[in-house]
Order: C-alpha cells, then structure tokens, then sequence
C-alpha cells in the first residue's frame, strides 16, 4: 500500500511529495533511483528536516500508533492505513491528540469510497429498510494458502491476522452502514495455515435495539483470486445487499424519501455509482480517499467520513471479539447417537441429549 500511495499521491495535481521513509534500504535505493525524491531511513529525521502539511503512514500495524503520535505532535494531518492501532487505549490517545491539534485524520478503510455500499449508505440512512433486524456481513480472500514462513501481517504483534486485517474492513462496513454493534458472541478464531494467528474468523453481532448480526470471514479461501467483501442487511422493508461490484435492493414499499428508488428489485452497479478520478491504480476508491483526505487538508475539514474516532469504533469491536474468543465456554450440548446391537441392521432411533452447564 505505501507504493500504491506513493504513486497516487505523487499524481495528485494539488500536492507535492516531497519524501519518503522506509526500514528497507533497497526500497530507498530503488525510489531514489528511479523517482528521485528525498528518502529517509528514520521517520523522526524526516519529520523534523522536512517541512510537511501531511503524511500518510503505510507501515506494520504494530508501528502506527508512534508514528501517528510523533506527526500528531508535529502539527500533520494525518492519513494512516487500516487498522488503525492494535491497542484500542493507544488509539483513544490519538483521538485526543488529534483533536486537541485539529487535525485532519483519516484512516484507510477505502469500502466507504466504493460507490455501490455509499449508495447502501444512502438508502439505509433514507430509511428504505424501516426497522433493521439483522445484518451479515462477510470478507474472503487468497492471503494464507498453505504453512509456511510468517510475514508481518501473520505475526500477531505485527499485523494482527485475519481478524486486524481482513475482518476490521467488514466490520468498518458495518459500523459505516448500520451501527457499531454493542456486543459480540459465539466468536470463533481458527487457525487453518497460519501458526500465529487465526486464518478466519465467524461471530454473531449484537446491536442496539436487538438487531443481530453475522460476521463471516476467511483469508485462506482460494476460491477467491481477491479479497471479496459483501454486506447484507435485512428490514422490515426488503434486503439490500452491496459489494464492490453493485448494491442490490429490495423493498417490500416504496418509500417517500426515495422517489428514484421503486418496490421489487433495484440494482445499480458501482460503475454506474462511481465518478471519475485523475489517476487509476486499483480501483478508483483508492486515489478517490486520497482525494478526500487532501481536500480535507486543504479546507481545514477535521471531521470526515474516515477519521480516526470511526477507526477506533472498529478497534473496538475488534477487541470485543478477541475477548470473546478468549472466554471460557461455560456450557455446552452433547447428542449421544445409541449403537444398534452387534449382528443387526438398521437405525436404532434412540437419542440421548445431555445437557452440561
């Protein structure tokens, strides 16, 4: 992601790039070769050198609450990569910090710039669904396909796994459409390939106002060639269900605040949904929250679709499921199938159900 936001950033008309930090000296090597800009091995150093409006931090997840912190103090704006921390107490300081300096903050969870769920955001927000009882929300992928050596992203203290890396996006949605949830149960973290951390994640949801919820995620899904998010929400009014490719809807009713919107079905694809950006590179959600943030710095917009307080919400949830997981399991229901008698055929219909906690 740093290199695709270096190349983004770099087109954008109304900024300048005016240099880059990286662990890794072959990167430096290589982008001062062929881009010539200023390259720096320490992110202090180019902080205090270099005279900055903003920075967008691109590394381990591990590393961005100090980096985060370190521009905060320095007066940036800041535009930082999903998650946003992995210590949810690290991230309530960097919202008052951010605060305290009216920042610009943002964080990368880019499905809020894909037009088909901003325009399940809508219609939600219009009220098409009446009273929502449930949600589902679901990510798969193609990251951990078979044991081997870990990277940062399946080392727990780097990248947090499958839930830090693929969940917090279907959970960001979630939170984006509907609500945060209040509750999480039944949290299920299972590890298929990956040694440190958990491959994929399933839990039930639980709102305000008793809706539930369903969160299904798997990175090791090879059926997949790229990550694939979806969230559905049911109402008392129809369905609607989005994914980067189109949000399709259902209403029982038409409803006043949507004279475009007809009962039966309504689908209306992302390409449809989607303005033009000046610069293409992997979907234009990506170049269009760039857009966004920059904006943002330039009008002095310190509340924005993507802050740091929405990211936070989803560190949250985030924890909640960590927590949940880790719970002793207090009960538990066991079906006792009776064995027919030696020498005879057949089902021996008897069912013994015990009950244990």
């Amino acid at each position: 992601m740093g290199i695709s936001h270096h190349a983004i950033v770099n087109a954008h008309p109304d900024v300048r790039l005016a240099a880059v930090c990286d662990s890794t000296q072959y990167v430096l090597d290589v982008l001062n070769k062929y881009t010539g800009v200023k390259c720096y091995g320490d992110y202090r150093r180019m902080i205090d050198a270099e005279e900055l409006d903003c920075v967008v931090v691109s590394t381990p997840s591990r590393t961005h609450g100090e980096i985060v912190g370190y521009a905060l103090e320095h007066d940036l704006h800041v535009f930082c990569e999903k998650p946003f921390v992995l210590d949810p107490q690290e991230g309530e300081r960097l919202v008052r910090l951010a605060r305290e300096r009216n920042r610009v903050t943002q964080v990368g969870y880019h499905y809020r710039f894909v037009g088909a769920f901003r325009e399940a955001k809508r219609l939600l927000a219009a009220g098409a669904l009446g009273s929502i009882h449930h949600v589902r929300a679901e990510a798969y992928g193609p990251v951990a396909l078979r044991p081997k050596g870990s990277t940062w992203r399946t080392a727990r203290s780097e990248g947090g796994g499958c839930l830090y890396d693929y969940a917090s996006h279907a959970i960001d949605l979630v939170n984006y459409l509907v609500a945060p949830p209040i509750a999480v149960g039944g949290t299920v973290l299972n590890k298929i390939f990956s040694r440190d951390v958990e491959d994929e994640v399933y839990a039930t949801l639980h709102f305000a106002g008793g809706a539930s919820g369903q969160l299904a995620v798997n990175w090791s899904d090879e059926s997949y060639r790229r990550m694939t998010t979806k969230v559905s929400v049911w109402g008392s009014n129809g369905r609607i269900s989005a994914d980067r490719q189109e949000c399709q809807t259902y209403l029982r009713e038409r409803v006043a605040a949507l004279p475009d919107v007809d009962a039966g079905w309504t689908v209306r694809y992302t390409t449809d949904l989607t303005p033009p950006v000046w610069f293409y590179l992997r979907g234009e959600e990506y170049s269009a929250q760039i857009d966004y943030f920059i904006d943002g710095v330039k009008r002095g917009r310190a509340e924005n679709v993507n802050s740091f307080e929405s990211a936070l919400a989803t560190d949250q949830v985030v924890q909640l499921l960590l927590r949940d997981a880790e719970a002793p399991r207090t009960g538990s229901s066991e079906l006792h199938v009776a064995r027919p008698p030696r020498g005879r055929g057949g089902f021996l219909g008897s069912l013994k159900r015990k009950f244990a906690g």
